[in-house]
């Protein structure tokens, strides 16, 4: 039976490289969420380290976990203490492999699933595919509380295709754990904020879906996170926002009828023609360009990652 109405809330915080440490401040954001009447409480990507892959070469099991290890059990045990559901982002060590997970953990503390993250990047602080394995499961739909959802993170947040597959796939919320913001002394071409929130506005808009998007906060080597977390409406409509650089718990109630009232006003799904978007599920790309190296604003980015 679906709900109406569901409660959610995001932990958007400052990380430190003591994995403990943030593990137990979440834990009391967790608390003061529920306390505060969420029901799906949704932490920032890789939320317990540092963003390590703005680095080559690290170690990956100085911040690799498996699935019985010490964040999930901790967060088991408080989803089950506050009665919540919680989406918890980890790096996860898996037969060998490693993988950008988003795992959910239900009110009675159990793993009802994980969404390993499909899109990877790899540019210069965002050395992500030398640590992450490309998703191999596809987009997943969760319940709790009566309310269908999805997890999509980070950079999968760039690409419409997934908002639309969530969407199509039932999901009435889709949660994007972030790890974002700009490099210090690199003065980026455009906002690169501004695009952040806008994409993802954009994507609540054309699928007719509410989007929640968690990001951290603060300095981590070269790179200062620009929090700002929020909550969108179906229409594109901020609800609440977190602010640039604090630590803070944002909950929001979300009418859910409102995706229905939306989709059903403005037709993009109904009106959709799939007999025309042939290129978008075929083997089409567009190769990275061999020149880019040679362009200034690319050479200013890997020079102020080199201060």
């Amino acid at each position: 039976m679906k709900n109406q109405f569901i409660t959610i809330g995001l932990m958007q915080t400052k990380v430190s490289p003591d994995i403990k440490a943030n593990v137990e401040k979440t834990l009391k954001m967790i608390a003061e969420a529920a306390k505060k009447g969420a029901r799906i409480i949704a932490m920032q990507e890789l939320f317990q380290t540092p963003y390590f892959p703005q680095w080559e070469k690290q170690k990956k099991d100085d911040f690799a976990e498996s699935l019985n290890g010490y964040t999930v059990s901790e967060m088991q045990k408080a989803a089950k203490k506050f009665k919540v559901t919680l989406v918890v982002p980890i790096y996860e060590r898996k037969a060998g492999k490693y993988l950008n997970t988003a795992i959910i953990v239900t009110k009675e503390g159990k793993i009802a699933g994980q969404y390993h993250k499909v899109h990877i990047p790899h540019d210069p602080g965002f050395y992500e595919k030398e640590y992450f394995e490309h998703g191999q499961e596809g987009y997943k739909i969760f319940t709790a509380e009566g309310v269908k959802f999805a997890v999509l993170i980070c950079y999968d947040q760039w690409f419409p295709e997934a908002a639309r597959e969530a969407r199509l796939a039932g999901a009435q919320i889709i949660f994007y754990p972030t790890a974002i913001g700009h490099i210090v002394n690199y003065n980026a071409e455009g906002d690169w904020h501004d695009a952040w929130e806008t994409i993802q506005r954009s994507h609540a808009i054309a699928n007719s879906v509410y989007v929640a998007a968690i990001n951290r906060t603060g300095r981590e080597g070269k790179m200062q996170f620009w929090g700002q977390s929020f909550i969108s409406d179906p229409f594109g409509k901020i609800l609440k926002r977190a602010s640039e650089d604090k630590e803070e718990v944002i909950v929001q109630k979300l009418d859910l009828e409102r995706n229905e009232f939306y989709s059903e006003g403005w037709g993009f799904l109904r009106n959709r023609r799939p007999d025309t978007y042939k290129n978008l599920v075929s083997d089409k790309l567009i190769k990275k360009s061999k020149t880019l190296q040679n362009v200034a604003h690319y050479k200013q980015m890997k020079k102020a990652l080199e201060k």
